[in-house]
């Protein structure tokens, strides 16, 4: 009798187990500023349909999984999003499914879509939900907030949501800490009255490659800065290094290896690739030939020397020059562009450096420092760098103060000043510095 109810119970176990051909082992909610993504990873490939309730509220996104067991507690998920008010269960269509609702704040046009295994998650099942979903609590400023005539920086702090970057050997996160040294230059930046900073992430969320080019030429930047953390198969390598744009793949280990990467961060962070077949650029291994992409390319590596030149100062410096690889966020051909490695990550010596506040602040302000050294000397036309500057005349016969002063449109005074002049007396030849307006 026991070895019968041994096996009926051995029974129950294979046709509960057979009823249920997959399950729900996690759910994540991320926000972002214009969207919020929800995860769900998987035990194998979600078989699963959705319909909406949006006739009144509360207006509901509804999930049916089929076959599928629910193996998370809904009552510890964390949401933070404002674009979610509840996510619980409801009466499934049959007894073996789960159906998930999500209570929203409005009616949105969801995107929902699978995606498949790789070498860091399962199968997971992703929904979009586009709308600003998070409150705006950053240093720097948003899309509405940019001024015109102030030399304009994107910063895009690499990884970010399901794409944690590379991580240290104490299991720091990459993209906690490229977080922290973007928001540290964007808060340098906006203290700058010649500049202004936009973060392309500002919080723990993905953005896709492409779309953090987008996001630079929607608000017609004059730089994006990438910031990341170096990583290598051994704690050996230190020290940073700057990257910019070549049309050929790299030629030595860390281009290729940094690249790889690269491609593997929208696999990660799970960008839906139908969305992207239709970029203006198309992927990076195409051929770029348009002229604008060449001059943002030689704009990019000249900043990038100036930064370099100031990297020195704070930090142990891996590559000396600028290096060259084919990366996608580098791309816009209307944005100058560069990758700052701020160290290996992968060496506990600069992980732990990197994870200091002070180290952080020397990083920004060395990248700060060295992009207004470039846009101080070749600054871009109608900003406050172009009309503060101060220019230079060598005076010609028949010139006089009150000449020059009308022709830049300055006062005699002003010029006097900047000249430490006594009198009034020009002569042929003398160089003078004329102030700005």
């Amino acid at each position: 009798m026991r070895n019968f109810l041994a096996k009926v119970a051995m029974l129950c176990c294979l046709l509960s187990s057979a009823a249920y051909a997959n399950e729900i082992e996690n759910i994540r909610i991320w926000p972002a500023p214009d969207n919020t993504r929800v995860v769900f990873d998987m035990g194998a490939a979600a078989d699963y349909s959705y319909f909406t309730l949006y006739q009144a509220p509360p207006y509901r996104l509804v999930i049916d999984f089929n076959a599928t067991k629910l193996n998370v507690d809904l009552t510890k998920l964390q949401n933070e999003s404002l674009l979610i008010n509840k996510v619980r269960t409801s009466t499934p269509k049959d007894k073996n499914s789960t159906r998930i609702v999500i209570e929203l704040t409005d009616k949105i046009d969801a995107i929902v879509f699978p995606l498949a295994a790789n070498d860091r998650y399962g199968e997971r099942l992703v929904i979009d939900l586009p709308g600003r979903s998070i409150e705006r609590r950053t240093e720097a400023l948003t899309v509405e907030q940019l001024k015109e005539r102030k030399v304009t920086i994107a910063i895009d702090a690499g990884h970010g949501g399901d794409d944690p970057g590379s991580i240290g050997p104490r299991g720091t996160y990459e993209k906690h800490v490229v977080l922290k040294i973007a928001k540290a230059l964007a808060d340098i930046i906006n203290q700058d009255s010649a500049m202004q900073a936009y973060l392309i992430r500002s919080g723990d969320y993905y953005v896709g490659l492409k779309a953090r080019t987008r996001k630079a030429e929607d608000i017609k930047a004059d730089l994006l800065v990438s910031i990341h953390a170096d990583a290598f198969t051994s704690p050996k390598p230190r020290g940073a290094s700057v990257w910019v744009l070549s049309t050929r793949r790299a030629n030595n280990e860390m281009g290729r290896m940094l690249e790889d990467k690269e491609r593997m961060s929208d696999v990660l962070g799970g960008v839906d690739m139908r969305l992207e077949e239709d970029d203006t650029y198309g992927y990076i291994s195409k051929t770029i030939l348009d002229l604008s992409m060449g001059h943002a390319m030689s704009t990019g590596y000249e900043m990038a020397k100036e930064v370099i030149a100031e990297m020195k100062r704070v930090a142990h410096m891996h590559k000396h020059e600028p290096q060259h690889a084919s990366l996608a966020v580098l791309t816009s051909g209307n944005v100058p562009s560069m990758l700052v490695e701020t160290g290996f990550i992968s060496n506990p010596q600069e992980e732990q450096q990197l994870l200091t506040n002070k180290h952080q602040q020397q990083l920004a302000r060395a990248i700060y420092q060295g992009v207004r050294n470039y846009f101080q000397r070749r600054p871009p036309d109608g900003t406050l760098f172009a009309t503060s500057r101060s220019r230079t005349h060598i005076v010609r016969s028949g010139e006089s103060l009150s000449v020059l002063a009308q022709r830049y449109n300055t006062t005699v005074k002003a010029i006097k000043d900047r000249n430490h002049l006594s009198s009034n007396v020009l002569h042929i030849g003398q160089k003078l510095e004329i102030p700005s307006s």
